[in-house]
């Protein structure tokens, strides 16, 4: 009997440590985005879980329901929301491959990664607001204060390039 007692805790301890209690959640109505766009459900899916494609909006829904804040004034500003207080957010989306926390310029083909400019672009911002776009419709998303992605840069956790995959990054924001 023991045993069986052991093996479900085991189980519930794993299932607990892969997930993380998120701060809140951006919700999505799969239909009636579907006959807006006028496309079919699944496209909609598609769509919306591909990071590329559904950042505009994720930022404007916490700009107006999480922060209260602004967009920031252009594209190439360090920056992706204002808050009333002045404070400067990034936003990120955990897509299947994981999500990146250095500066926008640094990802994609052909690009580098450069320390210095990671660490200036983290020292000229509040945090990083995370949402986990491959649980589209109920996206959780979570709000991480930049101290405490500079802690997890110098202990060695976010790799060589400030990127870690979807499992890392919820195990991480526990």
């Amino acid at each position: 009997m023991s045993k069986i007692i052991i093996f479900w805790f085991l189980i519930l301890v794993s299932f607990d440590d892969l997930y993380s209690k998120p701060d809140g959640y951006l919700k999505w109505d799969i239909t009636k985005l579907a006959d807006a766009l006028k496309i079919d459900e699944s496209g909609v899916k598609l769509y919306f879980s591909d990071g590329r494609r559904i950042s505009f909006l994720i930022e404007r829904r916490i700009v107006a329901e999480v922060i209260n804040g602004k967009i920031a004034p252009h594209e190439g500003t360090g920056y992706d929301l204002i808050a009333p207080d002045g404070g400067k957010w990034e936003v990120r989306s955990i897509s299947k491959s994981g999500v990146y926390f250095c500066p926008s310029y640094m990802v994609g083909s052909g690009r580098n990664f450069e320390e210095e400019g990671f660490l200036e672009k983290l020292n000229n911002i509040d945090g990083y607001i995370i949402s986990d776009i491959t649980a589209f419709p109920n996206v959780p998303y979570w709000i991480l204060k930049k101290e405490l992605v500079h802690q997890w840069w110098q202990k060695g956790v976010l790799g060589k390039r400030s990127k870690i995959s979807r499992n890392k990054a919820i195990k991480l924001m526990k």
